[in-house]
């Protein structure tokens, strides 16, 4: 699958071979043209990094200063999923992704042929094209990657829990409302509180005696545990006494929360279990023993795929196949300028592209917009959201200060938000396996970037985290190869996944923003309302915010005139 494109100036030309990444067809292919081409240069579609990892060299670490000029951990979360996709079709066919490149490089050096390295940097494309992606897009390509990692069910178990995290505080704000009342809820927490005691004897047990694995010891506590807390605490109430001792409360936002999280839990499997049954997150066999690797280099099947990716993220093709055509294409015209002739190996979802802009080199975009980090354009809607609540949490404490509310009301309110978010930010950074420095520093700046979206705690503690354990690309292929031993018990597996680097420092930047997120919306629904208590509840502070507004405008319009 190749062609030759025209030399339109000076004495170089250059011969573009299309490839799949995955094919042993296209590796021969490669050699062969190679061998029968005898070029100036071979050009690969590979980066400096990859050119190095393939040669097994270690790539550039992650510098900490870039974690917090933007999403890089989300960018690498990104290149991780489609790097996972990628790899489990190299095992399905039985090579090595990439060996279409790695044969180019090794017989253009047995040729002593010279190798030009011609992709942008991968980091810069993961970037743009993250960058270039609205929100509904990236939602959608997680999704659809993630379905590609996991089952059905195992998506719907995540996003149970998730949309349970936030259906908790929910129902302990309208809960009493609903008929939720403290006596039920305290009757859940002495549940919890049950099936947690229970849960943990029956694991320190069979871990004494060596009776079960390490994961049917945890599903086996599990389940005694859930028992025992529904037909002891709840049903029986033989907690009573304990939750008792803890006071309201504590039964409010223990109950509430677990009833959301069991709501959530629920409604999750009920939909990854039918959507599992529809077909959906289907990672079977099957599937690939459909899949025809030889179409990857049809032209027309490559067309098909080329637009099937416009139509599902037009702003990430353009910066993931656009972009890297005409970046290229110009390596490739300066190659041909200078006289060389060119055997250029890239896959074929590039080479239309690349030949049309190589037949009319005037068409190509200019450098200077193929390089650098782009900010995506459009408007900022998510600056603009985090200007607004962080100028709303100032103007919170400013109106009741000006209301004439006490100092130390207003600093036991401030000292609470301070330790709430520190708490929860610092214990799940730490859960996370954040070092003790990360950890602190996580938890004393999460008050301040948890009232702006654009200062996620996260990426302090990965900051510091960053300076101590290096972390590369390199580390995917790890995780990969990882994932790919379907043998190994789930608490091992995940396990030697947090001794990865980038993984461990993934989850510690997520942990420590979702710490964040949950401590916010406990402090709005549970610790907010029994301060408001002080100063006349939520209508007193209505009140109080409206007098502070007043007074602020006399005294601005005292100092004006």
């Amino acid at each position: 699958m190749s062609d030759a494109a025209a030399s339109t100036e000076g004495e170089g030309r250059v011969r573009v071979v299309g490839t799949a990444h995955v094919s042993a067809e296209s590796v021969r292919e490669v050699e062969e043209v190679i061998e029968a081409d005898r070029p100036d240069v071979v050009a690969v579609e590979l980066d400096e990094g990859r050119y190095r990892q393939m040669q097994g060299e270690t790539p550039d670490d992650i510098e900490p200063g870039d974690l917090l000029r933007g999403n890089t951990v989300f960018q690498f979360l990104a290149y991780w999923m489609l790097s996972y996709v990628q790899s489990r079709l190299g095992e399905k066919f039985d090579i090595q992704p990439g060996a279409d490149m790695l044969a180019a490089v090794e017989t253009a050096e047995d040729l002593g042929i010279g190798v030009a390295l011609v992709d942008r940097d991968i980091q810069t494309t993961i970037q743009r094209f993250w960058a270039r992606m609205g929100v509904l897009e990236k939602f959608r390509l997680v999704g659809g990657l993630a379905f590609g990692l996991t089952d059905a069910r195992g998506l719907g178990l995540a996003l149970g829990v998730f949309v349970g995290v936030v259906l908790g505080p929910l129902l302990g704000l309208f809960g009493p409302s609903l008929g939720l009342s403290t006596p039920i809820l305290a009757r859940v927490t002495g549940g919890v509180l049950l099936a947690i005691a229970v849960g943990f004897v029956v694991h320190t047990l069979a871990d004494a005696v060596d009776a079960l694995g390490p994961d049917d010891r945890l599903f086996a506590a599990a389940g005694v545990g859930v028992a025992a807390g529904l037909i002891g605490g709840v049903g029986l109430g033989l907690a009573d006494g304990v939750v008792a001792s803890l006071g309201t409360f504590v039964a409010r936002i223990v109950g509430s929360l677990t009833l959301g999280l069991a709501g959530g839990v629920t409604v999750g499997l009920v939909v990854g279990f039918l959507a599992d049954r529809a077909g959906y997150g289907a990672t079977a066999d099957e599937e690939f023993d459909e899949f025809d690797v030889a179409e990857l280099t049809d032209a027309d099947v490559v067309s098909v795929m080329m637009e099937e990716f416009r139509t599902f993220s037009p702003a990430g093709a353009r910066a993931l196949i656009d972009e890297r055509d005409a970046y290229i294409a110009h390596e490739l015209v300066r190659l041909r300028d200078a006289g060389h002739h060119v055997v250029a190996v890239v896959g074929a979802g590039h080479r239309e592209g690349i030949e049309g802009y190589l037949d009319a080199p005037e068409t190509l975009p200019p450098w200077e917009s193929l390089v650098g980090t782009d900010s995506g354009g459009g408007v900022p809607w998510l600056k603009a959201a985090g200007v607004l609540v962080s100028l709303g949490f100032v103007a919170f404490f400013v109106l009741l200060a000006m209301a004439g509310v006490r100092d130390g009301f207003l600093l036991r309110l401030f000292a609470a938000w301070f330790v709430v978010n520190g708490v929860f930010a610092a214990g799940l950074a730490r859960l996370a396996g954040a070092r003790w420095d990360s950890t602190l520093v996580g938890g004393l700046v999460a008050w301040m970037t948890s009232v702006n979206p654009l200062l996620a705690p996260g990426w302090f503690t990965g900051y510091v985290e960053l300076r101590h354990t290096a972390v590369n690309v390199s580390d995917i292929g790890t995780l990969n190869e990882l994932l790919s031993d379907e043998e190994t018990p789930i608490r091992t597996l995940i396990g030697q996944m947090f001794d990865v680097p980038l993984f461990r420092l993934i989850m510690v930047v997520a942990m420590t923003n979702i710490g964040s997120m949950i401590a916010s919306l406990l402090f709005a629904v549970y610790v907010l309302p029994l301060f408001a208590t002080e100063i006349g509840g939520v209508e007193g502070v209505s009140r109080l915010m409206l007098e502070g507004a007043r007074n602020s405008a006399e005294l601005l319009w005292r100092t004006v005139a």
